[in-house]
């Protein structure tokens, strides 16, 4: 049975992420095929998706490598993020449906439970359930699939430290259900804003030579108005 190249391709991005592959390392078609149980032919159309989405370069002599991203590279990334999630929120006030919400609510539900008990083991895996989540409820499959790849760049590229006030965190996600069960769009997109540029600040980068703090990452976008966000 052949095995779909979009498998293929999440595997190994997976394992990118995850630092099994490090970077700079030749990813060869041959080690790969043999490392996943399958032909050549899904690990070649992989890597060129993996080429696309900035986790694979091709080098001349080399071949395919693992990327190696610049600290103002990274540093694009959340700044990336601070447009779009709050753009993805907006839209998801829109355009979202009942079977969405449903599962906003139930996330929010465990992951305040979750948090008022003390139990992180599981926040971070439904704080990434959560924003893909909102991301799909906007409606717009470009937006989504441009949030869920920064995602895993922002993974694979940063560490990122637990929130000091988990409860605040997820009071923070439930307002912005709230926001997006009304169809208030500037609320959603006020609240999720404040959300995102809070969590940006808790990420370090796993490469960096030095001491590096995200919240050196600049925006555009003017400070967000907190009056009236917190019930």
């Amino acid at each position: 049975m052949r095995i779909p190249a979009h498998s293929v391709c999440t595997a190994i991005r997976d394992d990118i992420v995850a630092g099994v592959y490090e970077r700079g390392s030749r990813l060869t078609e041959e080690l790969l095929a043999r490392r996943y149980g399958v032909s050549r032919v899904p690990v070649r159309e992989a890597l060129r998706t993996l080429e696309a989405e900035g986790f694979v370069v091709t080098r001349r002599h080399a071949g395919a490598c693992v990327a190696e991203p610049t600290e103002q590279e990274a540093a694009d990334l959340l700044e990336m993020r601070l447009l779009l999630e709050p753009l993805g929120a907006s839209r998801a006030a829109q355009r979202r449906t009942e079977a969405h919400l449903k599962v906003l609510r139930g996330l929010v539900r465990l992951g305040q439970e979750r948090a008022r008990r003390g139990n992180s083991e599981d926040l971070r895996s439904l704080g990434g359930w959560f924003h893909e989540t909102l991301a799909q409820a906007s409606g717009s499959p470009a937006l989504a699939s441009m949030l869920t790849q920064l995602r895993h760049k922002i993974a694979w590229m940063y560490a990122v430290e637990a929130p000091a006030d988990p409860v605040e965190s997820w009071a923070e996600h439930g307002a912005i259900v709230d926001a997006v069960t009304r169809g208030d769009g500037e609320r959603a997109r006020a609240v999720t804003a404040l959300h995102t540029e809070r969590t940006t600040l808790a990420h370090r980068l796993r490469f960096s030579k030095g001491p590096e703090r995200a919240d050196r990452v600049r925006t555009s976008q003017p400070p967000v108005n907190m009056t009236g966000l917190r019930h």
